[in-house]
C-alpha cells in the first residue's frame, strides 16, 4: 500500500494548492449555480465508446491564463472545459518562426502532473524541429482528480478514466481547430503508460491523428489487472472480476491496434517496466503488427542512453512535418514502407 499512499499524499497536496490557485485566479467552479445550462449540469457520455457520437459534450468559453514568450517558443496556459467540475489545463507551446506548425499531443501516464510543460528546457526540446506541442493530463489525474471518494482512482474507475480521456483528445483537437495558427491536418500523439493506451484508442477514433508514438502502453486487461505492479494486492481481486473486465473490454488497445494500418505507429517497450506485465507487452506487440516500428530497451537506463537530448520525440515530430521539411532519410523510409 506504500506506493498508493505516496500517490494520494501528492494528489491531496496538489488539490489543496489548486483550490487556492483557482480561488485567486477566479477559476472556481459554480456547480450550484441554477443558471448553468442544462447540458453542463449533466453531460451524456458513453465511456465504452471511443466515438463522440451521441455525446452532449460542448466546449465552454476557454479561460486564458499566463502566456510566456521566449526566443525559441511561446507557451500558453488555457483552461478548457466540457464537463461540469472537470476543467483541463492545456499547454499550447508553439515554435518561433513557423507560421502554422504541425501539432503533436503529449500525454504521460497516471499519476503524472503538468509540471514538465512549465519546464523551459523541456518545451525547447519539444518545439526544436518546428512542431507545436500540446500537453495535458488524463482524467482522474493530477489537477483533474477532485470531488471523488479516496477509494476511487484511475484503475478502480478505468473505464471512465480511459473512455473520457479518449473523448478529451477529440474535444481538444476540436478546440485547437478553431485557431488559425496551427496546422491541424496532420496531428501526432506521444503517450507513455496509460497515456500510450489513450493515444492508441484516440487514433482509432479520430482520423486527424496520423501517427502515434507509445512507450509501454497499458493493455491486455485480463493479464494487466492480474499482474500489474501498479495495483495493490488488497485491491486486485476487484479488478479480476468478470463485471470489471467486461466494462473495460471495449477499451483494450489489443483490440484496436490492428485497425491502425493507415497510421504510423511506433511502439517502445522497456523490459524492466513491470507496470505492464511481459505477457501483456507481447500481446500488445503482436497486435501492433509488422507495419509498426517496434523498439525494445533492456532497461530505463538504456532508453535514456539511447535517446540523448530531444531524440525521444524526434520520430513523432518527423511523422507530422510537411514532406518538404522532412529529412531525405525519412522520405526514403516512407517510400520503402509503401512498397
Amino acid at each position: 500500500m506504500k506506493q498508493r499512499t505516496s500517490n494520494w499524499a501528492g494528489i491531496i497536496s496538489h488539490r489543496l494548492g489548486l483550490v487556492l490557485i483557482l480561488a485567486t485566479a477566479g477559476w472556481a467552479q459554480t456547480g450550484s449555480d441554477p443558471a448553468i445550462p442544462a447540458h453542463r449540469a449533466r453531460s451524456v457520455e458513453d465511456w465504452s465508446s471511443l466515438s463522440l457520437a451521441g455525446s452532449q459534450l460542448h466546449i465552454e468559453k476557454p479561460v486564458f491564463g499566463e502566456k510566456d514568450d521566449f526566443p525559441q517558443f511561446t507557451r500558453e496556459l488555457i483552461q478548457v472545459q466540457w464537463r461540469l467540475g472537470d476543467p483541463i489545463d492545456l499547454y499550447v507551446i508553439r515554435p518561433k518562426g513557423v507560421a502554422r506548425p504541425s501539432v503533436v499531443l503529449y500525454l504521460y501516464s497516471y499519476p503524472s502532473e503538468t509540471d514538465r510543460f512549465r519546464n523551459n528546457d523541456y518545451c525547447g526540446r519539444l518545439t526544436r524541429d518546428g512542431v507545436a506541442a500540446v500537453g495535458f493530463v488524463s482524467a482522474l489525474t493530477g489537477h483533474r482528480y477532485s470531488n471523488r471518494p479516496m477509494r476511487e482512482w484511475f484503475v478502480s474507475e478505468l473505464q471512465e478514466a480511459l473512455g473520457s480521456s479518449v473523448h478529451d483528445v477529440q474535444m481538444i483537437l476540436n478546440f485547437l481547430s478553431t485557431r488559425d495558427d496551427l496546422d491541424m491536418s496532420k496531428v501526432g500523439m506521444f503517450g507513455g503508460g496509460s497515456g500510450g493506451t489513450i493515444a492508441i484508442l484516440a487514433a482509432a477514433a479520430d482520423p486527424r491523428i496520423k501517427a502515434i508514438d507509445v512507450l509501454d502502453p497499458w493493455g491486455d486487461w485480463p493479464e494487466w489487472v492480474a499482474k500489474s505492479s501498479l495495483i495493490p494486492d488488497e485491491e486486485r481481486k476487484r479488478y479480476t472480476q468478470p463485471e470489471f473486465l467486461k466494462k473495460v473490454e471495449p477499451l483494450d488497445p489489443v483490440k484496436w491496434l490492428p485497425q491502425l494500418k493507415s497510421k504510423r505507429v511506433r511502439l517502445q517497450q522497456l523490459a524492466d517496466d513491470m507496470v505492464t506485465p511481459n505477457a501483456a507487452k507481447e500481446k500488445i506487440e503482436t497486435a501492433a503488427g509488422p507495419a509498426a516500428t517496434v523498439v525494445h530497451y533492456d532497461s530505463t537506463r538504456q532508453l535514456f542512453m539511447a535517446i540523448p537530448g530531444d531524440t525521444l520525440f524526434r520520430w513523432i515530430k518527423e511523422q507530422v512535418k510537411p514532406q518538404s521539411q522532412r529529412p531525405t532519410a525519412a522520405l526514403k523510409a516512407d517510400a520503402k514502407s509503401s512498397q
